[in-house]
Order: C-alpha cells, then sequence, then structure tokens
C-alpha cells in the first residue's frame, strides 16, 4: 500500500513537470507564466557580437521577448526582426522614449506593427527630479494621449515604474495619483520588481490594489543589504540572479497569477547577465507560489 502511494506521488510529480515544461521556460508546477527575457539585458553583447548574442535565448528555449523600438543595440529593424525571427523569438512588448511616442507615433505604430507588438510603453517617465504633483499631472496628461493614439492603432500603451514615482503624497504616493489621473483603459502598467522594492514599496501590496492596470511585469531581485532611496538608480551589481536577493518571488508571482499579468520578462541589468540569466530561470521553473 504504502509502496503503491509512493508511485502515485512519483507519478503526480512527474506530469506536473512535463505539464510545466509544456509551459514554457521559467516556469513550474506552480507557476504559468509565461516567461520572456528583456532584450535590454544583452545590450552590451549585441553591441560586440551583433545578432549572434541572441543564440544564448534559443539555447535557453526562451520563446518570449521584450525589446526596444529606438535601438537595437547596433542593428537595424530589419536585421533585428531577422535575427528574432531565425532564433523563433516572438516580440510582445518594446519600450520607447514618452517624447518619441508623442511626437513620432505614427512612426511608433510603424514600428510596433512591423514587430507584431501587443504591447508599447514608457520604462521612465519624463521629469526633472524630483518628481512632484505637477509633473505627475503633465505626465498623466501626456500617457493617456499617448494611449489614445495607440488604442486606436490596436496596440495597448503601458508604464513601467522605475522607483522615482513613490514620492509621499497626501495619503499615499505620487504614483497614486498616477494611477488616479490615468484612463485604466488606455494606460496600463509594467510592474519592474526591483524598481518597487528599492524605493521601499511592497510588490503584493501594489499589485493588490490595483489589480486592473497591471499586464505586464519585469522580473528583477535586489541585492540583499541594499538599502534604496527614490533616485530611480542604483549599481548594476545590485542585478542579482532572482530568488537571492529582497524580493519576495513564491508571495509576489502568486498574486500576479491571480490577478492575470499577461507577459513576465526577465531583465537582467547586471555585467554577468550570461550567469545570471540561466540560474534565474532555473529558480523560476522550480518555485513554489504559497
Amino acid at each position: 500500500m504504502k509502496s503503491s502511494k509512493n508511485l502515485l506521488v512519483s507519478v503526480t510529480a512527474t506530469l506536473l513537470a512535463v505539464a510545466a515544461s509544456a509551459q514554457g521556460v521559467g516556469t513550474s508546477a506552480t507557476f504559468k507564466g509565461p516567461v520572456g527575457v528583456q532584450i535590454y539585458s544583452l545590450r552590451n553583447q549585441l553591441k560586440q557580437d551583433g545578432a549572434k548574442a541572441l543564440d544564448v535565448l534559443k539555447d535557453l528555449n526562451v520563446k518570449y521577448v521584450e525589446i526596444g523600438i529606438e535601438s537595437h543595440y547596433g542593428l537595424t529593424q530589419e536585421q533585428m526582426k531577422q535575427a528574432l525571427d531565425e532564433r523563433g523569438l516572438i516580440p510582445i512588448a518594446a519600450h520607447a522614449g514618452q517624447g518619441f511616442l508623442l511626437n513620432k507615433t505614427d512612426e511608433a505604430i510603424a514600428a510596433a506593427r512591423f514587430f507584431g507588438l501587443k504591447y508599447l510603453g514608457v520604462a521612465w517617465a519624463s521629469h526633472k527630479k524630483p518628481l512632484d504633483e505637477a509633473q505627475t499631472l503633465k505626465i498623466a496628461a501626456e500617457f493617456n494621449e499617448i494611449g489614445k493614439r495607440l488604442k486606436a492603432a490596436g496596440i495597448q500603451f503601458f508604464y513601467h515604474n522605475h522607483g522615482f514615482e513613490f514620492y509621499p503624497y497626501k495619503d499615499g504616493t505620487l504614483f497614486d495619483l498616477l494611477m488616479e489621473k490615468t484612463d485604466p483603459d488606455l494606460v496600463k502598467f509594467e510592474m519592474d520588481v526591483l524598481w518597487t522594492v528599492f524605493p521601499g514599496q511592497d510588490p503584493v501590496k501594489l499589485l493588490k490594489k490595483y489589480p486592473d492596470r497591471w499586464v505586464l511585469m519585469h522580473l528583477k531581485d535586489l541585492k540583499k543589504g541594499v538599502v534604496g532611496n527614490l533616485s530611480g538608480g542604483t549599481d548594476l551589481t545590485n542585478d542579482v540572479v532572482l530568488g537571492t536577493g529582497q524580493a519576495d518571488y513564491p508571495a509576489i508571482l502568486k498574486v500576479c497569477q491571480e490577478i492575470g499579468i499577461k507577459y513576465y520578462f526577465i531583465e537582467d541589468e547586471s555585467p554577468t547577465v550570461l550567469e545570471q540569466l540561466p540560474k534565474s530561470l532555473d529558480y523560476l521553473s522550480q518555485i513554489e507560489l504559497r
């Protein structure tokens, strides 16, 4: 009887592992993904080795990527598209400058369509430090306008937080003001976990507070012992392997699945990305959500 029970447990575990594998790289029995990689992680390798730098993603069985629109790190737009296609990499989302999206919207839309993107967003809101109420209101107005134009073209606009948005404001922060003043249909959000933890915010609480606004996520971890601030910047060596830093990923990803995050992209800005990326994917493939 005992051996039969052990066999059942073994078979169940095997089936769960197979199911996770079918779901894609960086997924586990409880974390379904899908997981991709932000191409910015390989910016230095692309500048040095060209398209060949993307072989590492193919070798790791990565399927989805997030790209840039204004720069392809030494490649032309056409060369980047060809490089992705040849390796079976599917671009889902892209980042671009706020001014570019606002002043060259048609060019941005054409590029997004060229790559077949579902999402196009901004990773750094234009402002003079420190961010304040007036600047936040201006940013919100511009985001609504960009979002309206992209929505008309069938593309969802999003904003990627970068840590400097969390200055105290009334009963919350300027990030709350940005959420309040942007149209929920036109402006979605991509949480960068490191840039949420670094300024002292709780990713789980923030995800739960705005469950209908988050659609994408940057998986990134902050080195233990690092004390953050509201600057939006830290040493690149503070970007560590997922699961070895300050972020509580089992709790974070559980909430992400509950609210329906669409895609997760690992962004590793560290100088040791080639060593760290496989380890981060391995961590995700074994994670147990709680």
